[in-house]
């Protein structure tokens, strides 16, 4: 275990990608815990790595919650080395430097680690095998971070969507208002899961082991865990869900949708047919439990109208 020397009231938590989804949210739900201070770019740049040595010791954080990435994964594609930098070089160093300040690392990850050929829902020991760059490049991140032998959570979620940012519930809200018909993809299969759930679980998590933080990091509670909304469904059955609540709310009109195969919408980077997550080990040894994906997108639903013109 990590010797750790300071109370509840004096940690420091450093948050990357305050700016991104999950960062934003993580932004509020992280400040019970301790002072955090939240860095975008250009405060700390990871298409720089070793900038973030001289930071991070200059800082001396407890906690570092890592939410940045290049999460383009179109983009990936095109601009490969730059996925690669930022989201595994940049967090070897992180990690090097986290294990010389004994500081616990809390880092995330991506359903599309995996290929999707696995007809159930995918564990933390399912061995990975990315289809595009992005996926490739967040797996190097994950196995960079444990094998630099720092004390570290890897939350692997999917589909994040949020009232900011860009993402499939905001983009399905702009062209509803635009299109009187949309065509859907209805072969990829996943759980749609809300960014401020993903913050607030994080956070739920990371109380639990500062708790018990006296003796160590609990290295018992170390490692990867996968972190989505229970249930599932295709993008087709997001987006119609999205409309029946948004067309309740008064939010836009609903178009007409057509269920459409992933051939019928080719695009630069191949993803999973099935992205679904096993939860389970997060409930196992944290008690933690994402609500349904429909339930949750209700939830964040209720917070547009007053965000939407």
């Amino acid at each position: 275990m990590t010797s750790i020397g300071t109370t509840a009231q004096t940690l420091t938590i450093l948050l990357t990608g305050r700016q991104g989804q999950i960062g934003w949210e993580l932004c509020r739900s992280l400040a019970p815990l301790g002072k955090v201070i939240a860095l975008d770019y250009p405060q700390i740049d990871y298409a720089h790595p070793e900038s973030l040595r001289s930071l991070l010791r200059e800082i001396r954080p407890d906690i570092i919650v890592n939410a940045a990435a290049f999460t383009a994964v179109d983009k990936a594609q095109e601009e490969k080395a730059r996925a690669m930098t930022i989201n595994a070089e940049a967090v070897d160093v992180l990690a090097r430097e986290a294990r010389r300040l004994n500081s616990l690392v809390v880092h995330y990850s991506t359903d599309y680690v995996f290929d999707g050929t696995k007809p159930g829902p995918y564990g933390e020991d399912d061995a990975p095998c990315p289809l595009n760059a992005y996926g490739a490049s967040k797996l190097a991140g994950d196995i960079n971070l444990r094998e630099s032998g720092c004390a570290c959570l890897i939350f692997r979620t999917s589909w994040v969507y949020g009232t900011r940012g860009n993402n499939f519930l905001l983009t399905m809200l702009k062209l509803g208002r635009e299109r009187d018909n949309l065509r859907v993809i209805d072969d990829q299969i996943g759980a749609p899961t809300w960014s401020r759930l993903v913050a607030q679980t994080s956070a739920l998590a990371l109380a639990k082991l500062i708790a018990s933080r006296e003796k160590g990091w609990d290295e018992s509670c170390l490692g990867i865990y996968n972190m989505t909304s229970a249930g599932s469904t295709s993008w087709y059955g997001f987006a119609r869900e999205i409309f029946q609540k948004a067309a309740a709310a008064g939010l836009c009109p609903s178009p007409g949708i057509q269920a459409i195969a992933s051939e019928d919408y080719p695009l630069p980077a191949a993803r999973p047919r099935n992205s679904c997550l096993n939860n389970d080990k997060l409930f196992n040894v944290f008690g933690l439990a994402l609500p349904s994906w429909e339930a949750a997108l209700s939830l964040c639903m209720d917070e547009l109208p007053c965000m939407t013109p």
